[in-house]
């Protein structure tokens, strides 16, 4: 199964926001990292998982990487935004790996995946609640 990554919404407000950005990208979007992810091999097809106010809520699925200006790397991924079941999540800077039986399932059509105030999200994950 095809390994994930985690990455922070920085500067968003909210999930329309993200879905904007991506509304701009076309197709394939590209995020620049430093360094190459040792596992990148085992990334393509997976996806990178969007934490907004702390909860993961949207994946942008990893299509694969490319050289980027000054011996940076590319992170190609679909325009294609999918909203998934907000699951608390701890933000953090650059990006981090996420196993499949970590990550949370998409929403069917018609579904709320209304987000949580960051610490309400928090206080019910602290009670198994989320």
């Amino acid at each position: 199964m095809p390994l994930s990554m985690t990455k922070v919404a920085y500067g968003a407000q909210s999930l329309e926001e993200v879905h904007g950005w991506f509304a701009e990208r076309g197709e394939v979007a590209r995020l620049t990292t430093r360094y190459l992810p040792k596992r990148h091999a085992e990334m393509i097809g997976g996806s990178v998982y969007w934490i907004l106010k702390h909860q993961l809520v949207a994946r942008s699925e990893i299509l694969g990487f490319e050289e980027a200006e000054g011996g940076k790397t590319a992170i190609l991924i679909s325009g294609q935004l999918v909203d998934v079941r907000p699951r608390p999540r701890r933000a953090h800077q650059g990006w981090r790996y996420l196993e499949e039986a970590d990550c949370p399932p998409d929403l069917s059509a018609g579904e709320d995946g209304e987000v949580l105030p960051g610490h309400l999200a928090h206080e019910l994950a602290k009670l198994g609640l989320a």
